[in-house]
């Protein structure tokens, strides 16, 4: 599948600002996809994460990757709109480099087991070709009129 703006994103996934954590997909495949987050200076994390050096939280790290896992999700759902992925589990979570205002994030994200209500997934966060951080994210699906 094609590359999707950020347009497409939002009519993939619930999340707005200041939580959306993705910019842009580059490339879905069937069992892959890869996005981008571009890390700026305007991040509200950034006001107390720390002042006078920001760092990027490294739970918002994590967050990027199952917002992006949620994508590939949810673009192989014709009901999408119906339909909301939770983060339900974070296994071997490492952090490797910090991020920092002007770096981008490519955001990798594999499939590792699929079923119709939730998804396992290999996420890892890189800056250049440095991994800033990597899990293993479980996520369950469920029906909007479900709630939250």
């Amino acid at each position: 599948m094609a590359a999707l703006d950020i347009q497409g994103i939002l009519d993939t996934l619930p999340h707005r600002y200041p939580f959306l954590l993705v910019d842009r997909i580059e490339e879905i495949t069937d069992r892959t996809i890869t996005g981008i987050k571009n890390v700026t200076i305007n991040e509200p994390f950034f006001n107390g994460h720390f002042p006078g050096n920001p760092v990027m939280p490294g739970v918002l790290l994590i967050e990027a990757m199952a917002q992006v896992g949620g994508v590939f999700v949810l673009r192989q759902m014709e009901d999408r709109k119906a339909k909301v992925v939770f983060m339900a589990k974070v296994e071997e979570a490492s952090f490797r480099r910090i991020v920092r205002p002007g770096d981008q994030l490519r955001i990798e994200v594999e499939l590792l087991h699929g079923r119709p209500t939730r998804a396992k997934m290999k996420g890892v966060a890189k800056v250049g070709e440095d991994v800033a951080a990597e899990a293993t994210i479980m996520c369950v699906l469920r029906d909007v009129s479900e709630g939250a």
